[in-house]
């Protein structure tokens, strides 16, 4: 069984950072790729960065510049650095990643994680 737990979120001002952190446990071969997602109230969930197995990424246009998806294989664990954050940003966060366990690979969804900018 593999569990993604994200940790990382909080309260910050505007122009503040914050780095994401999506931890995966279980019996592990890879992480492959990962990919952030946030959900702000009344929204839909949205698509923020995307880093895959041969670490492309990709970002949302309201992101680009200020987020840096990565992932660090040593540690199962992939990363979301924010920097001048808005409070547009202000959402729950939510990591996406495909694992390769001994199984098959699987796509696997962190619990959330709350972001809050202040003006």
């Amino acid at each position: 069984q593999v569990q993604l737990v994200e940790s990382g979120g909080g309260l910050v001002q505007a122009g503040g950072s914050l780095r994401l952190s999506c931890a995966a446990h279980g019996t592990i071969n890879n992480i492959n790729a990962v990919a952030w997602y946030r959900q702000a109230k009344d929204e839909q969930r949205e698509l923020v960065a995307g880093l895959d197995s041969s670490g492309n990424t990709k970002y949302a246009d309201s992101v680009k510049g200020r987020f840096t998806i990565s992932r660090d294989l040593t540690k199962n664990t992939g990363y979301l650095l924010m920097n001048n954050l808005e409070p547009e940003d202000t959402a729950v966060y939510y990591c996406n990643a495909e694992i390769d366990s001994p199984v098959r690979p699987r796509w696997y969804w962190g619990q959330g994680t709350q972001v809050t900018v202040s003006s």
